[in-house]
């Protein structure tokens, strides 16, 4: 095959970003050498753009989402959600300096320019769909649902604008999901 067929093939897929072992497969190439010597030869030549090792790219990094690039980086089921999306909502004002995810890992990371951690989560709840919603291959927690998951986490976590939360919901959330009730915004918004 042709590196335009190759390159075609990925070109049709959903996302620009891959693992070594999704190219193989897409690729059906079974010898890890001759794949290795594919993806450095498309490397050198500018038809794919490697991350890092085992992590490949259509796009420059830079044009990539960092969302994106967390996920992938996880090579499991993640979902973003706790500071980065109540920081996206305006429910907490500091800066993160990391994305946060939450996965059956728990572990701290950094592709390329970004830095990420994961928090791991019981499959139980994991798992849960409530809440989570897919936006371009991303899946992201709501507000509520990253309101729910950081609690889990933290039943003391300061929360800047927990006054704007109807505790009803919250609660009518964390009840489905199976966590914990917070019972006292106050202890959120001292």
């Amino acid at each position: 095959m042709r590196a335009a067929d190759y390159i075609s093939i990925l070109a049709r897929q959903p996302h620009p970003v891959f693992h070594s072992g999704d190219l193989a497969r897409l690729w059906h190439i079974n010898n890890k050498n001759t794949l290795n010597t594919l993806l450095k030869r498309y490397t050198q030549k500018g038809h794919i753009f490697r991350i890092y090792k085992g992590l490949y790219s259509l796009l420059p990094p830079d044009k990539l989402s960092p969302l994106l690039l967390g996920i992938k980086a996880m090579h499991g089921y993640a979902y973003v959600s706790t500071e980065t999306i109540l920081i996206e909502e305006g429910l907490i004002m500091q800066m993160a300096y990391k994305y946060t995810l939450i996965s059956g890992k728990s572990r701290q990371f950094n592709v390329g320019k970004y830095n990420f951690r994961s928090r791991k989560l019981d499959d139980r709840y994991l798992y849960n769909p409530t809440g989570i919603i897919e936006n371009d291959g991303i899946l992201k927690a709501t507000k509520l649902r990253a309101l729910a998951d950081l609690l889990y986490f933290n039943p003391k976590a300061y929360i800047d604008g927990f006054r704007t939360i109807d505790l009803k919901e919250l609660n009518a959330l964390q009840n489905e999901l199976g966590y914990p009730l917070t019972k006292n915004h106050h202890a959120h918004t001292a």
